[in-house]
């Protein structure tokens, strides 16, 4: 090949190189053109390499033509790259821009499930009352759960729980420990700690071996309340009480107290609440009864009260206990106390 056709050669080769590039608009695309023309089987490599077929003369000639020609490309090929990549992110530049007058997307919030909702309701209603909130074991001794509570061992009260007894025995072989059946047992713990007055309400979670429908569940929660002070009365136990409902279930709530019996106080009392349903009529809510019962009660029994060291000619006291899950269905009209506890968020949702 001629020095002539050569330099012709290598002309072409950059001025097609260099048309081509001006329309290239992605990295792929550069990539193919660089390969074509610069690459180690390129039109312009070529070119270089039939150099060695020239005279001395003319190959210093036509290698500074092939040089320039191979430099331009070379730099015409950063200049495009750089063109490329500052569109590219021009475009998610424009993509991303965050528009301040848009709404903001919408946070998916939590809720609180309807029993801690009753709980705190609950907790807050005798809180403001002087009460103060405190907490115990679920896996509790016998000793508390039931016999400093005035229910021994041969004691025909111990027949109303089933209970969920844990495998630990006493210096007699038996069975000492168990899933407490209610959260009473903070009653007598409180009481062996703090001398009177004593005002307290116990949260907390209890189990019972048996089985469930419609309103029994083998794990529940219960409220339990306890006051001991000098001169306490059932007045007093009745005005606490009928705060509270009015509190919980509005002002213009009906209070009705019944006798009852509960091993660890006495008297024992039932509370009931006219229905706000059907206003005391009658209805499926209250069972055509037109009361509902929301809750125990009744004065401390002063065996309890001497067996924490309390006098009970000079302290009295009153307790109370309710179960949260039925305070819930009764204010919120749901039927199946089991819907607390299948974690269904279509029912969740409606709180």
């Amino acid at each position: 090949m001629t020095s002539q056709n050569l330099a012709r050669t290598i002309e072409q080769a950059r001025e097609a190189a260099l048309e081509e590039l001006r329309g290239l608009t992605g990295e792929e695309g550069l990539e193919e053109w660089r390969v074509r023309y610069l690459g180690r089987r390129g039109r312009l490599t070529a070119a270089l390499r039939s150099l060695g077929t020239l005279a001395q003369e003319e190959r210093r000639v036509v290698g500074a033509q092939a040089n320039q020609a191979k430099a331009l490309l070379e730099e015409s090929l950063a200049q495009a790259r750089r063109r490329v990549r500052e569109s590219r992110i021009a475009g998610l530049a424009q993509e991303e821009r965050i528009d301040v007058t848009r709404p903001g997307r919408p946070v998916a919030m939590g809720r609180f499930h309807p029993l801690t909702r009753i709980l705190r309701e609950i907790c807050d209603a005798f809180e403001s009352m002087g009460f103060q909130v405190v907490e115990g074991p679920e896996v509790e001794w016998d000793r508390y759960n039931f016999e400093m509570l005035n229910i021994p061992r041969d004691h025909p009260a111990r027949d109303m729980w089933n209970t969920l007894w844990i495998d630990q025995e006493d210096d007699e072989g038996r069975q000492s420990m168990l899933l407490r059946t209610h959260t009473s047992p903070m009653q007598a713990r409180t009481m062996e700690r703090v001398k009177p007055p004593v005002r307290v309400i116990v949260p907390g979670k209890c189990y019972r071996y048996e089985a469930t429908d419609a309103t029994h569940e083998w794990h529940f929660y219960q409220v339990e309340g306890l006051a001991v002070d000098e001169g306490i009365t059932l007045a007093n136990l009745k005005g606490t009480l009928y705060e509270f409902a009015r509190r919980l279930f509005g002002a213009e709530r009906k209070v009705r107290f019944r006798c009852d019996y509960f091993p660890f106080v006495e008297p024992g009392v039932e509370m009931a609440i006219d229905c706000f349903a059907c206003e005391g009529a009658g209805c499926r809510i209250c069972r055509e009864a037109g009361w509902i019962e929301i809750l125990g009660a009744g004065m401390v029994h002063p065996k309890v009260l001497e067996g924490v060291g309390y006098d009970p000619a000079v302290h009295t006291g009153f307790a109370f206990g309710m179960g949260p899950e039925r305070i819930a269905m009764l204010k919120y009209g749901i039927e199946d106390i089991r819907l607390f506890y299948s974690n269904d968020l279509r029912f969740l949702r409606q709180f």
